[in-house]
């Protein structure tokens, strides 16, 4: 037991037992918080340590994700973008209000060929909604509408490409020469067709069409590729 140095300066045996109990307080106080310095503990906040595997495992999941998302805007984009078809100028293959995806990568890589189904922007207006058409000419052939009958280089348009006779040849009521980055499109439905027999439309430069109509997506019961 510790004595209190102020001890032996007290006379009153009074304030030497209040003094004793107080100073008895404070030893053990101190006493405690030294037992507790001595043995470790204190409250200091410890630092965190960081977990590197777990974080290097976040990092690798985050990459695959943006990959993933990459590749998927790209296919959207390119192969991927939607439209509907207006009015009834292509039969029954593609009908007004049924949904068909765009493959806009395709002419990047190559040239417009005779039977394809193109999207394109009439004389590149960005305000008309998209035309869907069929390619039966392209730079460097010769169209010509006679007596109903469609002639490509001479020869007759076979029916594959389009139903019935043509009524009205419009501007391929003479000979008409496709020019090199253009082409001559026609609706598989004639009759009901605003296509490269007008003027307002004429012949389709290749930097207006979107894309190669693929797929059709809608309805549902009828979803399938394009031909």
């Amino acid at each position: 037991m510790r004595i209190c140095p102020f001890y032996p300066l007290i006379g009153n045996s009074y304030q030497r037992t209040a003094l004793l109990f107080f100073y008895a307080i404070y030893t053990d106080l101190m006493g405690g918080s030294m037992s507790r310095r001595r043995n470790g503990l204190n409250f200091r906040k410890k630092k965190r340590q960081i977990n590197i595997p777990l974080l290097r495992e976040i990092m690798i999941w985050m990459i695959e994700i943006a990959i993933a998302v990459a590749v998927a805007g790209v296919l959207v984009y390119f192969v991927g973008v939607r439209t509907t078809v207006v009015g009834q100028s292509m039969g029954e293959q593609l009908q007004d209000g049924e949904q068909v995806l765009v493959n806009r990568f395709i002419y990047k890589v190559s040239k417009p060929k005779t039977g394809d189904v193109i999207v394109f922007l009439p004389n590149g207006n960005e305000k008309s909604h998209y035309y869907i058409k069929r390619v039966i000419a392209t730079g460097g052939d010769t169209v010509q509408i006679t007596d109903g009958v469609i002639y490509v280089n001479g020869q007759p348009l076979p029916k594959m490409y389009h139903s019935g006779t043509i009524a009205d040849p419009g501007v391929a009521a003479e000979e008409i020469k496709i020019e090199q980055g253009e082409c001559f499109v026609l609706g598989d439905h004639p009759a009901g067709s605003e296509d490269s027999r007008f003027a307002n439309i004429g012949n389709v430069k290749t930097e207006h069409i979107i894309g190669k109509a693929w797929f059709k997506i809608f309805p549902l019961s009828e979803a399938g590729f394009i031909e």
